[in-house]
């Protein structure tokens, strides 16, 4: 008897915990859904009280016009190829430095990671001036290697392969590692980074998201729209007086997609990393 009433309440949390995850992912798959209903509408219609829940039939051709009005397949590539950079020199830089401060010994170490942490409190875009003057000086300034390079690495991404690499992996392994002759390289590359390799994926993947959603910087450094990226691309559809906001959500649902597409191919190897992450940490 009281396993069957046992059974009844699990049954009865297991629905409340379905119908919570289902509210949750309509919850945030609805801005997607009404971004494309405002890429198949016009302004007008997107502006109307009740607003449309059924999308319009001019996504083709408002798609049209943003292959039109800017280079956007050119700036679609552009933010591959740096938020794929970025996101591989997040996976690799930051699990190498995360290596270092967590198993290497060497003088001002510990201080050394207290200020690459500290950086994590400045505001970024009290960066941007000194960064711009220092592309300007490599005469990177209009090239997306002023993009890739400033983003191969950040101070959270240090700080969290510095924690994963302490708990994961042993200084025992090290040690043997080294008896063996092996060198700090050949230790981090052959041992240490295939165990993290969850974690540094998932930091890559982070990585490459928020590179690809970046506009700050690249719309200040980026002046040639053949150089664009899709978010300053986005930003190139709008004239300086009005919005066609069906012209704007179009381009921002072309923007979207490859990012919904990359996370449908990799989520669930996400998630195992995470997981892993979390166990592990």
């Amino acid at each position: 008897m009281s396993t069957t009433s046992g059974r009844r309440r699990l049954g009865r949390v297991r629905w409340w915990n379905y119908l919570l995850l289902a509210g949750t992912a309509v919850a945030c798959l609805f801005p997607l859904y009404w971004m494309f209903i405002v890429a198949t509408t016009d302004t007008a219609t997107a502006t109307e009280m009740p607003p449309e829940v059924v999308p319009g039939g001019n996504f083709f051709h408002l798609a049209g016009l943003v292959l039109e009005t800017v280079p956007f397949v050119q700036s679609l590539l552009n933010s591959l190829a740096v938020a794929t950079a970025i996101g591989v020199g997040h996976a690799v830089l930051c699990a190498l430095a995360g290596f270092a401060f967590a198993k290497l010994h060497f003088p001002g170490r510990n201080a050394l990671f207290l200020v690459v942490v500290l950086t994590m409190t400045v505001p970024t875009q009290l960066s941007v001036i000194p960064q711009y003057m220092i592309m300007s000086e490599l005469g990177w300034v209009d090239t997306l290697q002023a993009l890739i390079v400033p983003g191969l690495a950040s101070a959270f991404g240090i700080f969290w392969m510095r924690q994963h690499i302490a708990v994961t992996i042993s200084d025992e392994l090290i040690q043997a590692a080294h008896l063996d002759g092996a060198s700090a390289w050949q230790v981090f590359w052959r041992i240490a980074f295939p165990i993290v390799r969850p974690a540094a994926f998932v930091l890559g993947l982070f990585g490459f998201v928020s590179a690809w959603n970046d506009f700050l910087w690249p719309f200040i450094v980026l002046k040639s729209p053949e150089r664009f990226t899709a978010q300053i691309a986005i930003k190139a559809l709008q004239n300086s007086y009005d919005v066609d906001l069906g012209l704007a959500m179009s381009g921002s649902f072309l923007a979207t997609v490859p990012l919904v597409a990359l996370f449908v191919i990799v989520g669930r190897r996400m998630v195992a990393g995470i997981l892993d992450g979390a166990f592990k940490g």
